[in-house]
Parts: structure tokens; sequence; C-alpha cells
């Protein structure tokens, strides 16, 4: 894995899903709608990808995962949410810019 994607892509994905849950009335999406989600910011990755991605996501506490079949649904955490108010940092993840900046 390049230095590039573990310094620029995953970090940006990962602000990029947390986003996209945030959207989302019940904060919940699931992995294939987040795979578009990426796509349309230029990150285009297999759904293993992005699965690889959640469970990291998971593991660092910002989401809650529920496994259907193939599909992985995604479920914003308050850490997560506190993490895109700016009020905590969780590294490996793009930090937000500031409100109005």
């Amino acid at each position: 894995m390049s230095d590039y994607e573990n310094e620029h892509v995953r970090p940006d994905a990962r602000l990029t899903i947390l986003r996209a849950l945030q959207d989302q009335t019940d904060e919940r999406l699931h992995s294939g709608f987040l795979a578009e989600v990426l796509l349309r910011f230029g990150i285009d990755r297999p759904r293993e990808w992005v699965h690889g991605e959640l469970d990291w996501l998971a593991e660092m506490g910002a989401v809650t995962l529920t496994r259907v079949g193939t599909v992985v649904v995604a479920t914003l955490t308050e850490k997560g949410a506190r993490h895109l108010r700016r009020a905590v940092i969780i590294e490996g993840i793009k930090r937000p810019s500031r409100p109005g900046g």
C-alpha cells in the first residue's frame, strides 16, 4: 500500500463516510451506497475496501456495524459525530474544516 493511499486517500474516505452518515436522518447507510458516495468524490474502490474502512471506523468507535448477508450497514456513533463537530480528534480520519472556512 502506498504512502499516498494511507496518508491521504484513507483519511479523506473515512471523513467522507462519516459525513455521508451524518447527512441521513437515521445516520445509517449500507456499504453499497457508501461506495457510490466515495466514487462521486473520486475514490473508486471495491466493496471489500469499503468494508475494510468500515471495520476500521468501527474499531475506532466512530461507527457501529450490522452485517446483512454481503452488505454492511454503518451507523454513526456519538464519537463519530463529535469528530465531525471537531470536539474530538480520531487519528486516521481527516479533520473536518472549520465551519465557514
